[in-house]
């Protein structure tokens, strides 16, 4: 199912949006030179969870998922399985799983939690992340694994 229209806010209306990391990448990625950069952060931010093979769901949030021109970064929050370990993990990989490191190193917010600590569920854990700052909701994206050929 492709992404809803924005709203006349410039906002993608209130819910949890799946979409393939093309399809955000088509949708939102594309523009000005600081959404074309943000594009490219995000599909690397996106390759290096996978990698760590315990990434269970990826949500984008924020101004990146607007009609805004000049978004000045991208928020991603990352679901990770129980068993994830970041310790395990090196080089840039690591530095995802430090907010303060993968905003200087990726200009990316990213902030993360494991299945288990999800409260008070999973699902309310991901819809959170609809709150805007000033209060207010919008929608957010989850992206969807693209299936294997």
């Amino acid at each position: 199912m492709p992404l809803p229209p924005l709203t006349e806010n410039g906002e993608l209306p209130l819910g949890v949006h799946p979409a393939s990391l093309g399809e955000v990448l088509e949708r939102f990625g594309v523009g000005s030179r600081q959404r074309k950069a943000l594009a490219l952060r995000l599909a690397r931010v996106y390759r290096l969870a996978q990698t760590s093979g315990h990434l269970a769901r990826f949500v984008i949030f924020g101004s990146f998922v607007t009609n805004r021109i000049e978004p000045n970064d991208v928020d991603i929050f990352l679901l990770m399985t129980d068993a994830f370990d970041a310790s395990h993990l090196a080089g840039e990989a690591l530095l995802l799983f430090d907010h303060a490191a993968a905003q200087a190193h990726f200009g990316a917010s990213l902030f993360w939690s494991r299945r288990l600590a999800a409260w008070p569920d999973e699902q309310t854990a991901i819809e959170f992340w609809q709150v805007k700052r000033g209060g207010g909701r919008r929608g957010i994206v989850e992206v969807i694994p693209a299936e294997a050929p």
